[in-house]
């Protein structure tokens, strides 16, 4: 942007569900120049921002503020005046319990542009999640939205405890669990039935999700018994009592599990939105990227001479990609390769190959290099054959087709390469047996991913299920040293994902290691 015309847009994330973000929120991200961000936000949601996008961590928690809020008003209004896009992302709604109001009023009086930007509300998203909905016809009328994380020992509380104790049908407390025990002592105080029911729902919409239910009279005790700490949702009311019929959230067969994709951004979004649909976290932690090859010339070339061959050969999407951008690029398309047998390893790249106008000639039951030769070989004798493929591709397909008398032809298609992972989160998650599973769709993801791990990959990896898409990939992961638990019995990303569910479902979900309690005042 141009210098000194600058903009914030103040984002509500939602609760955490990537999925609950706003389209208009995701643009907002989309064309940012600077995120600044909470602690309590989904990192998936740091995704939908351009390469270049610097991202700011400004979290709070109990003694540990990265900035205070004078400084992350200050840090807006200087980003904005160098002339950048700036968009503050916060959890749930910035204008409920998020000082997102404070924030505004600091960029008014600088003279800075800003938009809000609402998000889905905790307060109703998270019991949502739970099965509880905060009114319902005959139960409950009205709701009262309040702030948990007062200071129960201040003078002069601004909250009429007399009044809301009486007046609305649900209350919904942000952020209240470390008070829990002046909330209730107050709405007893004040008048409320000891037997009224009462919802704590910890991290709502995320994999750690839990709910704890029981009433005024007892669920302190129950609360402490199952050491149930902040990031929580308290609600008091009869509604509480719906849970038992509209609970839905933890019936999905990967409720509560978080699951980590390895696959290069945004190749990994197909298989995320589907284990999201099954209730599963995902954090998309791409192990590769894939760039042009070093030699374009020699693609070019053999791209052009493609009509010449008998066959190629897919063996990945990221082959059929690049070698269509190849074609498009010197002016051609898919007539010239008219004359041509394809084939394709599996069904993805024969999918791949279906959205640009080819119907494979052949793909092999078992989608591996090894099938495909098996299955080519006795009709290539004599044939020539190109195979375009990646940089670091197993030699395997190549010596067996000429060892049955084709003549092969490889080219490099794309360059497969590290991704710049910071992995200090994914590690620290590691340790704290915060992730489930973490898949693997080849061996170049096996070894990249464990490269940008470093040097305790092995060991962290130990705490969780290794799942890979097949014998290939699940020999890389052995050989470095992971054991594999889950391996896909059909070759293809449905293949793992079905695998990942028959492996879970009526597993119980481990303890995860508790979080410390939140000070922070957080939608």
């Amino acid at each position: 942007m141009v210098e000194g015309k600058g903009k914030v847009y103040l984002v509500g994330a939602g609760p955490g569900d990537v999925g609950l973000l706003t389209l208009r929120g995701k643009d907002c991200l989309a064309e940012a120049d600077v995120v600044v961000y909470d602690r309590l936000i989904n990192p998936e949601l740091l995704h939908f921002t351009r390469e270049d996008c610097e991202k700011i961590y400004v979290g709070k928690a109990p003694g540990q503020h990265a900035l205070s809020q004078e400084e992350i008003n200050n840090l807006l209004i200087r980003l904005a005046r160098e002339g950048k896009k700036v968009v503050r992302l916060k959890g749930g709604d910035p204008f409920l319990f998020g000082r997102g109001g404070e924030e505004a009023l600091a960029l008014k009086e600088a003279g800075i542009p800003f938009e809000i930007v609402p998000g889905v509300t905790s307060a109703v998203a998270v019991p949502a999640y739970a099965g509880i909905p905060v009114t319902h016809r005959g139960l409950a009328s009205t709701v009262a939205m309040v702030t948990g994380n007062e200071d129960p020992g201040k003078e002069g509380s601004r909250i009429n405890w007399r009044e809301l104790a009486r007046s609305a049908d649900t209350l919904v407390f942000l952020m209240g669990v470390g008070n829990l025990s002046h909330i209730v002592g107050q709405l007893l105080l004040h008048g409320r039935s000891p037997s009224t029911p009462v919802a704590l729902i910890r991290w709502g919409s995320r994999a750690e999700q839990e709910t704890l239910v029981g009433t005024l009279l007892d669920i302190e005790a129950k609360a402490q018994a199952a050491s149930f700490r902040n990031p929580a949702v308290i609600v008091v009311g009869e509604v509480v009592r719906l849970r038992e019929k509209l609970a839905w959230w933890d019936n999905k067969p990967l409720a509560g599990r978080r699951i980590v994709i390895t696959r290069p951004w945004p190749q990994g979004e197909r298989m995320a939105k589907k284990l999201s649909e099954l209730g599963a976290e995902i954090l998309q932690f791409p192990a590769i990227k894939i760039s042009p090859p070093a030699d374009l010339k020699a693609l070019d070339r053999l791209v052009r001479e493609a009509p010449s061959f008998d066959w190629i050969i897919f063996t990945s999407v990221n082959g059929v990609d690049w070698f269509w951008r190849r074609l498009k690029a010197q002016g051609l398309d898919v007539r010239s390769l008219a004359k041509v047998k394809i084939a394709a390893i599996g069904p993805a790249t024969s999918q791949a190959l279906a959205e640009r106008g080819i119907l494979v000639d052949y793909q092999p039951a078992e989608y591996i290099a090894e099938a495909v030769a098996s299955g080519l070989g006795p009709q290539v004798k004599g044939k020539r054959i190109l195979l375009p493929r990646a940089d670091i591709a197993r030699p395997v397909l190549a010596e067996e087709l000429r060892r049955w008398g084709a003549e092969v032809v490889e080219v490099a298609a794309y360059k497969t390469g590290k991704a710049d992972g910071e992995a200090s989160m994914l590690q620290e998650w590691l340790s704290q047996g915060r992730i489930d599973a973490i898949t693997f769709t080849s061996a170049s993801t096996v070894r990249f991913f464990l490269e940008i791990l470093g040097i305790r990959a092995v060991e962290l990896l130990k705490q969780t299920v290794v799942a890979c898409l097949g014998p290939v990939t699940s020999s890389a992961a052995q050989e470095a040293g992971l054991e594999v638990i889950i391996e896909a019995r059909e070759y293809t990303e449905e293949g793992l994902i079905q695998a990942l569910v028959e492996y879970f479902t009526g597993r119980t979900k481990p303890e995860k290691k508790p979080e410390v309690d939140s000070g922070e005042l957080h939608d």
